[in-house]
């Protein structure tokens, strides 16, 4: 008997504290365009936010289209952390709609864009493009996101800021070990190819050189296909960087050509650090196979 009214005891205490805590009630449900930011933003907000991915695995930023459901779930966002996506640009109004309420904290505020490195040349030989998103991709850029990250979830949630600049404290510690670490990996000067040129945050913050295969954010032609085949044999490349949202039959074929080979290399893998360690093993000619 005494069991018994033990656990009865047990399970309405249970259930008081249920109604008083419930589940999620001090969750915070945010969203964010691409997977790297969900890393950022859990890194600071911790178990206080849940955070949903816009465009998911193995979807381009540049042509993904929410699903319906996606669209109703942001009904109940308290922020959205843009980072500058082509998504961004062609969706945020519909987002502003179904969502009036939501905050939206622009992480890339305090970060001036380079160019994109598409192949493309004026008259005068001059190189031009439009502005390059790729914003996540330096460790030291995403410092500086790290703090717009912070200072949002501190806007929402300002009870728990302390909460949040002891968390995005031991981010940026990380980071900079992260950035060491890769210095430590890496060779300036070193080029690398890619067929889409998401990597020249990267190259510029370790002194790199990415080499793009596209022209103009297309296919290169016969005789642009040549003069990518010869470069990289002139500077002793042996592999191209794809990217699994975008056909690699392009760069499969400049790969055999260099007596190479293409590898894997995804732009918005969630694993943020751990994505960029693997790229600096790959370009630091540290990885195998």
């Amino acid at each position: 008997m005494g069991i018994k009214i033990f656990r009865i005891i047990a399970l309405a205490a249970a259930g008081m504290l249920f109604f008083a805590f419930p589940a999620y009630s001090q969750e915070l449900n945010v969203f964010v365009s691409i997977a790297p930011q969900k890393y950022f933003v859990e890194k600071i907000g911790g178990e206080r936010v849940h955070v949903h991915v816009m465009v998911p695995s193995g979807a381009s930023p540049h042509t993904y289209e929410p699903l319906p459901g996606q669209m109703k779930a942001l009904s109940g966002a308290k922020a959205y952390f843009t980072v500058g996506v082509t998504f961004e640009k062609a969706w945020l109004s519909k987002i502003r709609a179904a969502n009036p309420g939501v905050m939206f904290v622009e992480t890339a505020r305090h970060i001036e864009k380079r160019a994109s490195d598409h192949h493309h040349h004026d008259q005068d030989g001059h190189a031009h493009g439009d502005a390059d998103p790729h914003i996540w991709l330096s460790p030291p850029l995403v410092m500086l996101q790290a703090r717009s990250v912070l200072d949002g979830l501190a806007a929402i949630d300002p009870d728990n800021r302390g909460f949040y600049e002891s968390r995005y404290a031991a981010f940026i510690a990380e980071i900079v070990d992260l950035d060491i670490e890769l210095r430590n990996m890496l060779t300036p000067g070193t080029d690398f190819m890619v067929y889409h040129p998401s990597w020249g945050y990267f190259a510029d913050a370790y002194g790199l050189r990415q080499i793009p295969v596209e022209v103009d954010g297309k296919a290169p032609k016969a005789r642009q296909m040549r003069k990518v085949i010869e470069d990289a044999r002139e500077k002793g490349i042996r592999f191209v960087m794809v990217q699994p949202q975008i056909s690699t039959r392009d760069a499969e074929m400049i790969a055999r050509e260099i007596g190479g080979r293409t590898v894997i290399a995804d732009p918005i893998a969630e694993d943020w650090a751990q994505n960029l360690r693997n790229i600096a093993r790959l370009i630091g000619g540290r990885q195998n196979g």
